[in-house]
């Protein structure tokens, strides 16, 4: 007699379901990632295409849409957490299992999904795209991150502020702690000041709408978004605030080139720099870093309604095209150029204008481009400076005597904004003197002791971006 127990029949073979959303949020994180793309570059296309098959509606496209920029902008704390819930180190982590643990992770602890739904929809999503085994410890590392709410984590793998307070910050709030740490220096201040820095780091930006003046105006793009989905900037009068899901592209103004998306903190510069007053001719503008066009087209508009001819130079020659399509249909006269900034093809005090809005490691502008902060390293801001200094010393010896330069770039980084000016003016004996910036913001509080200027998201709602403005006087 046999008293071996009857083995079960083996589960038939269940082919995993296919989700489009989470499949195309995973194949932006895999570009990003393996081809070191930017997820505002590859996800518009990948979103589109996913359209033109039938697969999305608009809220798959918004789910898509939060998975991957919520998974990037938190990857430095969901990697602190996967760390906890693995017996390797995370450098032992396929690079692909990982994106989709941090998807699962994001899922979990950054939406609100319901947890037996995210960890679902990420097996399912492993099985797709790593096969059953892997799914395997996908499912299981998952279950252990359900152990824990955020906060919860949290308090288990972030020291103590009062042990480390550059490390506590850099996992509770997704920064690379190098980052912390230059940002807290630009900032000055307590803890309150850079936490909530940090944190508006981590939302999601609006999206800013630019009238360029003499082809469109604010009030057109309020009536064509609807009052309901759209308000005034805060700042720039050029400016108007799309609400979330807004689509900007859709309008006729921006189709036609009348309008463009740009964030305040751009426009801001280039109207600063157009309102400081010149004596003597005004007919001549310059901008040395135009691409990808955004200033060049505001300033274009802005020197046509006084008669001016703007010079739109860019190095890259592709980026030049697209400066070229920004500044179409320009009611003034201007001339885009491929050129290097450093070594112009125009002579020495031939313009009244000029805007250098200077290569950076974009520390400023980490909403936008959230995988910008896990890329960057500390010995990239090095290697900007000789670039910047180069860049604004041509552009001073552009101007004529009496004319004024804006330099600009998106990062509170010390070593990138008023250490670049001082160094400039000390030591390669440029003549010429700070403008106080801050009349020239009407309206913007919080800008320091002047006379440059430092934007601040928390602050501001726009990118940190950066202003000196000076006046050449030999």
């Amino acid at each position: 007699m046999n008293d071996r127990p009857a083995r079960r029949p083996a589960k038939p073979y269940r082919r995993p379901k296919k989700d489009p959303v989470r499949i195309l949020a995973f194949e932006a994180l895999r570009a990003v990632d393996e081809r070191d793309a930017y997820a505002n570059l590859v996800l518009p296309p990948l979103l589109r295409k996913a359209r033109e098959k039938g697969d999305f509606e608009a809220r798959d496209a918004a789910l898509a849409t939060e998975l991957v920029y919520g998974t990037l902008r938190r990857q430095g704390t969901y990697d602190a957490i996967i760390a906890a819930c693995v017996d390797r180190p995370l450098r032992e982590v396929d690079p692909p299992v990982l994106d989709v643990l941090s998807l699962g992770a994001h899922q979990l602890l950054g939406t609100r999904i319901p947890p037996h739904a995210a960890v679902s929809a990420s097996v399912e999503l492993a099985r797709v795209v790593l096969g059953d085994g892997r799914a395997k410890f996908v499912n299981a590392v998952l279950r252990k991150i359900t152990a824990h709410d955020l906060d919860g984590w949290l308090e288990k793998v972030a020291p103590p502020y009062e042990d480390d307070p550059e490390e506590h910050l850099a996992v509770v709030h997704a920064h690379p702690r190098w980052v912390v740490s230059a940002l807290w220096d630009a900032l000055g201040g307590g803890r309150a000041g850079i936490e909530d820095l940090l944190e508006a780091d981590n939302e999601r930006p609006e999206v800013t709408l630019v009238a360029r003046p003499g082809r469109s105006t604010p009030e057109e793009l309020l009536a064509a978004v609807g009052e309901d989905s759209a308000l005034p900037g805060r700042w720039s009068p050029y400016a108007v605030r799309l609400a979330e899901g807004g689509e900007p592209g859709a309008l006729d103004a921006v189709k036609e080139g009348r309008a463009g998306v740009q964030d305040e903190g751009s426009q801001l510069v280039a109207l600063a720099l157009a309102s400081v007053p010149v004596d003597g001719p005004d007919a001549r503008w310059l901008d040395g870093c135009a691409g990808p066009g955004g200033k060049a087209a505001l300033l274009g508009a802005l020197a046509a309604e006084r008669g001016a001819a703007l010079l739109a130079s860019e190095k890259q020659p592709h980026r030049a095209r697209l400066v070229g399509r920004a500044l179409a249909g320009n009611p003034g006269p201007y001339q885009v150029i491929a050129a290097d900034g450093t070594r112009p093809p125009w002579r020495e005090g031939v313009f009244d204008r000029v805007l250098v809005d200077v290569p950076c490691t974009g520390l400023g502008a980490l909403r936008r481009r959230p995988e910008a902060r896990w890329r960057r390293r500390p010995e990239d801001v090095a290697g900007f400076a000789p670039l910047q200094r180069d860049l604004l010393r041509e552009a001073l010896r552009a101007v004529r005597v009496g004319g004024v330069v804006g330099y600009a770039t998106c990062s509170p980084h010390p070593a990138e904004t008023k250490a670049v000016v001082d160094d400039v003016l000390k030591r390669d004996g440029v003549s010429a003197e700070w403008i106080d910036a801050r009349p020239h913001m009407q309206g913007v509080p919080a800008l320091g002791e002047g006379p440059d200027v430092q934007l601040w998201p928390h602050l501001h709602g726009t990118d940190a971006m950066y202003l000196a403005l000076l006046r050449r006087t030999a």
